[in-house]
């Protein structure tokens, strides 16, 4: 037996049957075993195979029975067109992907590669199979990468972009495979729903004003196929980090829209006027704020404009509690910029922009009045489903990403997908270095310097990844000041991100980076870097979900290359405050205490999820009991 297939063995012992393993390796030695006789096909002859494969599957056999069959003439495809024979571990990891499982792979061990297996195995029954990753990028150019591969074995390849219309959108979910995102396919099966509705009531005029279109237009089709088989990439970010998200069609604004803002805007100007501990008390754990009985008499004591005049006193109270809110919790460079004159949430775990989306219950309305933009109207919804929602509908559902483990239980018990790692295809030669802990946050940042400095020195390259974009500002200012010459990758530069990443491993790179914004392209390094030691990462504090960290430190070590990380903490650090707020003391000073603090938002966080999801299955139960669509909001 290969060491690789060993590895994977032993990595999943804990997490499956032996009958299950049993079957993955006769699956694998019948693959291998094939492989001599598809190398002595010629290119039209393994087009045949495939379409031979299709008639057996649409005929009714098992898509099992034909599994060994596949991912040989998908392997030899891949050898055949991209030079890209996948590992023995890839095609067993497309076995679990087969098998409605989570696949964790470390970064740069062929995700990609490995997804279609799967995908043209699903394909061959007829009704489509989806990828969903993170964004539009990713989409597009793990698509275009892998059609050679579907296009030798005579499968259409469809990729949904946001600008598509939606003829355009019809036709590439009706092909064989469709790569997109996430978002775009939900509010797409959200669209659907619309029409449908709509043509029942004759309302076209309204699906055309949502959709983008005329009537006839879209030919009065929905777009998407029924749900069947989707491989969600980047699985713990989508199925848990955005799995409460909801996706929401608005519905036309109300008449008051300029009362509305002129209300936020009032809120955020008298909101500077309040004391915290004196007009208001603020809960740092749970981020909230309740006004004092000073803060309400307060509030009814100030001058108010004619617009409050119709307003209930203890909406107003909510105005200005939001207001204040925003001030403490949400913060520019942060959570969110100001782009265009227009306020975009800044996503908590990518560092990406999060197109499209807006904060609920007024917060983003608060926040653009804070900030003196124009406040939106806050609108009601036509339709929405949640992230969880819209992949629990599909037949057959599996998911791929780095850092799976830490969320196993979550995955099994909601999507009922069995966590699977697999190893690397070459052992891993990443080495740690001891963190190095600091009492104030500037001690720390110069240190951080420091060790920049001393490693671009020997010519290494050097990952820097910062939590928010306002700290890779400071670190950018710093080295820039020690006259290191480097690259900024955050939200700001959404167009750059591949090219940056692509070239972070080179001979004296320096790259900071917020959270892992270039999550989803391989930093590849050269011979002369793997001499000086590989690939360095730097840590700069703790994030919220250990997964993050995980994923910044896999950047180094990729297939067997060397390479470093060390992560440095500080009492000051924005982890401590979220976890204990004002109560931490000098005695958190290891960095197993900080290891807890990490922990216990991770706990709450999953308490929060849970109560989020919890309210979502109950609202869709309690609209079916009264015979409404759970997606859609009852027709006017």
């Amino acid at each position: 037996m290969k060491k690789g297939v060993s590895r994977f063995l032993d990595a999943c012992v804990p997490l499956t049957d032996a009958g299950r393993l049993a079957r993955w390796m006769y699956v694998l030695e019948k693959v291998n075993a094939l492989e001599p006789k598809a190398k002595q096909l010629s290119d039209a002859e393994l087009r045949k195979e495939s379409l031979s494969l299709r008639y057996r599957a649409r005929s009714g056999e098992p898509l099992r029975s034909l599994l060994a069959e596949s991912y040989a003439l998908v392997r030899e495809a891949g050898r055949r067109t991209m030079n890209m024979r996948h590992f023995d571990v890839q095609i067993l990891g497309g076995v679990a992907l087969f098998n409605h499982s989570i696949v964790e792979m470390q970064t740069g061990e062929g995700k990609t590669l490995t997804a279609t297996l799967p995908m043209y195995i699903y394909a061959l029954a007829g009704n489509g199979a989806v990828l969903a990753t993170v964004n539009d990028y990713l989409a597009r150019r793990d698509a275009e990468l892998m059609m050679p591969i579907y296009t030798a074995l005579g499968m259409s390849v469809g990729i949904i972009q946001t600008e598509m219309q939606p003829a355009e959108r019809r036709e590439a979910y009706h092909c064989d495979l469709t790569y997109g995102t996430a978002k775009e396919f939900g509010f797409d099966f959200l669209k659907d729903r619309l029409l449908l509705r709509t043509i029942d009531e004759g309302q076209h005029d309204l699906i055309g004003s949502l959709m983008g279109t005329t009537t006839g237009q879209s030919g009065d089709l929905p777009m998407q196929r029924d749900p069947y088989f989707a491989i969600v990439d980047e699985a713990d970010c989508i199925l848990i980090d955005e799995a409460s998200t909801p996706l929401i069609i608005s519905a036309a604004p109300s008449d008051d829209v300029k009362e509305e803002s002129d209300k936020y805007i009032w809120a955020a100007e008298a909101a500077l006027d309040f004391e915290e501990k004196t007009d208001y008390i603020y809960d740092h754990e749970k981020k909230t704020v309740d006004l004092s009985r000073v803060g309400r008499r307060k509030v009814r004591a100030i001058d108010k404009p004619e617009v409050l005049d119709s307003t209930g006193l203890q909406d107003i109270y909510e105005f200005i509690q939001r207001a204040i809110s925003v001030n403490k919790n949400y913060h520019r460079d942060e959570h969110y910029v100001i782009r265009k004159g227009e306020i975009v949430i800044v996503d908590e775990f990518t560092g990406r922009l999060g197109e499209g989306r807006k904060w609920r219950d007024g917060i983003h309305q608060a926040i653009e009045a804070k900030e003196g933009v124009e406040v939106t109207w806050a609108t009601s919804q036509a339709a929405r489903v949640t992230v969880q929602d819209f992949f629990l509908r599909f037949e057959h559902l599996a998911g791929m990403t780095g850092t799976a483990a830490a969320s196993r239980r979550e995955l099994q018990n909601i999507y009922r997908c069995r966590v699977i790692p697999v190893p690397t295809h070459r052992p891993p030669k990443r080495k740690r270095l001891p963190t190095l802990l600091y009492r104030e946050d500037e001690k720390k940042w110069d240190a951080i310097v420091q060790e920049i400095i001393s490693v671009h020195k020997t010519g290494r390259p050097v990952l820097i990844g910062t939590r928010t974009i306002d700290k890779s500002v400071l670190l950018s200012e710093k080295l820039r000041k020690a006259k290191i010459s480097h690259t900024v990758l955050n939200a700001y530069k959404v167009a750059e991100e591949a090219e940056i990443v692509a070239k972070a491993g080179e001979k004296g790179k320096v790259t900071v980076s917020t959270n892992m914004a270039g999550r989803g392209t391989d930093i590849k390094i050269t011979e002369e870097v793997r001499q000086l030691g590989g690939l360095h990462v730097i840590c700069t504090e703790m994030h919220e979900s250990a997964r993050i960290d995980r994923q910044l430190i896999g950047r180094c070590g990729r297939q067997g290359d060397p390479g470093t990380f060390r992560q440095y903490l500080s009492l000051e650090d924005d982890l401590l405050r979220r976890a204990y707020g004002k109560k931490r003391k000098s005695a958190l000073m290891t960095e197993g205490q900080f290891g807890r603090a990490q922990r216990k938002v991770e706990k709450r966080s999953y308490r929060n999820r849970k109560v989020m999801l919890h309210y979502e299955k109950e609202r869709k139960k309690m609209l079916r009991s009264m015979g409404q669509d759970p997606y859609l909001d009852a027709p006017n």
